[in-house]
């Protein structure tokens, strides 16, 4: 521990020293920056020389790494050993994508005898419903599947639904996660009960969200259809055998996980069946063999060379040396526009903690608030703050090398703006290029004094590019597990459990008390304002 203390102390005082530098500077005085800050991996090419880190800095964060024990940590990992140990869990998401032959084990019990068992009846049932093998009550195939679930068991889908959907799919997909009934109506109004699957993805079969939304889907079902119609509309993906069959699904229509993967880490497994039957078994395998190859590289690469501990470095190196708490994650390309929303679960669920495995207060700042939205939108938004704010936030641009989608020309123009941001992030307008511009068009020295400083930019704010060669299933499984692999890195670093979620817990039990008292009951010891309210909104 006292290497890792003193490991801190060398980031924190690098990151002080590098803070006083300009980023757009040490491209001269470090001839080989660009060399040893760019990767490409598995189709995607990550460029991190913009980063506010000197080589000193980038020397002192990979030295926290080793004495954090990063490597020690992924070969627990990857090695099943239960890294989540306030649950007593392994984590493999990574053996979801895994090939069938693979050794992997949960805690000593091999575990790919499953997982290949499951991926087989997800692939059948998922040619069957496209072949229209698999019909509706009424012999109709399936043309629409409705995909209920929440938090984990939605944002991964819906964001690999936008990655890869055909631009005319055969079957459409639906996504349901709000309790707000207005969700349910808007997208149920134009859908056919006859030719819609339901797929409700509930690994206890007890989230309220997703049962409210799931009764509301079966009665919906049953008017148009009848109760017996109904079940040939419903499949789930769960453990609960016991509640799924209550609920009127066939066991045969029920796909499991394992309590090895979490929620936010499931979209490789049945939950995103949904997905897989919309898209096809060539897309989601190809997603799947992305993602491998990415396992491959961070299980191998060294530290100084592995893509995810160098992003992971990153965000340590902003958060901790520089003490920037947020970060804005900016997709140009419309098809990745939920990333951000993908991201905030994944890296804040997983890292928000401030009590380590130990049970004591960690000694560092944790997770950033990740923020962001599709370029080039965000640049009529936001982006005035990020240029030219009092607060300096980390971006990370993320772009396709290539595109075929969309008219001639405007690929190179979203392009443009991806290349144009990073550069005027780092290297600003000095206000002395303003005033020269003002005083060639005649301006008066009055008028130069207030507008100068108004349309200069300080410059000198950090970003990361990331381009995907193309949107492809393989450069999408790709991204996503890289970005699962740095935030395991991260929480390694920070000394936190990234696989468990306490602070989920809290508000739902409460919901659970307050909705019988809104409903009939009386109001129950709460704090004035709660029990006042409660009053108010009593049906």
């Amino acid at each position: 521990m006292a290497d890792l203390a003193a490991a801190w102390t060398r980031l924190q005082a690098a990151a002080q020293a590098a803070g006083d530098k300009r980023i757009v500077e040490m491209f001269d005085a470090e001839p080989g920056r660009l060399a040893a800050l760019t990767l490409d991996v598995a189709g995607l090419h990550l460029d991190l020389s913009k980063q506010a880190w000197d080589e000193a800095g980038l020397e002192a964060a990979l030295d926290l790494a080793h004495a954090a024990d990063v490597e020690g940590a992924r070969a627990r990992m990857l090695g099943g050993a239960a890294i989540n140990g306030s649950e007593g869990r392994a984590v493999l998401h990574t053996a979801l994508r895994a090939p069938a032959g693979a050794d992997i084990k949960a805690q000593g019990v091999p575990v790919m005898a499953q997982v290949e068992a499951v991926r087989q009846r997800m692939k059948a049932f998922t040619q069957a419903v496209r072949s229209g093998q698999i019909k509706g009550a009424t012999g109709k195939p399936f043309k629409a599947i409705l995909h209920i679930g929440i938090g984990g068991s939605d944002l991964g889908p819906r964001l690999l639904w936008d990655a890869l959907r055909p631009v005319k799919p055969e079957i459409d997909l639906r996504f349901i996660a709000n309790v707000d009934g207005a969700e349910f109506l808007l997208t149920t109004a134009d859908l056919d009960p006859e030719q819609t699957l339901v797929i409700v993805v509930s690994k206890t079969f007890t989230t309220q969200e997703t049962l409210s939304n799931a009764g509301a889907a079966r009665a919906w079902l049953a008017q148009a259809l009848g109760e017996a119609g109904a079940g040939q509309h419903l499949a789930a993906i769960s453990t609960a055998l016991d509640k799924t069959a209550a609920f009127g699904i066939a066991d045969d229509r029920v796909f499991g996980f394992w309590d090895w993967v979490g929620g936010r880490y499931s979209l490789w497994s049945s939950v995103s069946l949904s997905v897989a039957v919309a898209c096809g078994w060539d897309a989601f395998q190809g997603f799947l063999d992305g993602a491998a190859a990415m396992d491959a590289h961070f299980a191998a690469a060294p530290l100084d060379k592995n893509a995810p501990v160098l992003l992971a470095l990153a965000q340590i190196f902003n958060r901790n040396g520089l003490d920037r708490r947020a970060r804005s994650v900016v997709p140009y390309a419309h098809r990745l526009r939920r990333l951000a929303a993908f991201l905030q679960q994944l890296e804040m669920e997983s890292n928000g903690k401030s009590v380590g495995p130990d049970g004591r207060p960690v000694q560092h700042a944790t997770a950033t608030v990740v923020f962001g939205d599709e370029g080039t939108n965000v640049q009529h938004a936001y982006f005035q703050c990020m240029h030219q704010g009092t607060d300096i936030t980390p971006m990370e641009l993320i772009g396709l090398a290539q595109s075929d989608e969309g008219p001639a020309g405007m690929h190179e123009k979203l392009l443009s703006n991806l290349l144009a941001q990073a550069e005027a992030l780092m290297v600003g307008r000095p206000e002395a290029e303003v005033r020269a511009e003002l005083v060639a068009k005649g301006i008066d020295e009055a008028q130069i004094a207030t507008l100068a400083p108004q349309r200069a930019f300080a410059g000198n704010r950090p970003s990361t590019l990331l381009l995907l060669e193309r949107l492809t299933p393989q450069t999408f499984g790709a991204l996503i597990a890289l970005y699962e692999h740095k935030t395991f890195v991260e929480g390694v670093i920070w000394g936190v459990n990234s696989f468990d979620q306490w602070g989920v817990e809290l508000g739902k039990v409460m919901a659970g008390r307050i909705l019988p008292e809104l409903e009939s009951g009386a109001v129950g010891q709460h704090d004035p304002s709660t029990a006042a309210l409660i009053g108010r909104l009593k049906v």
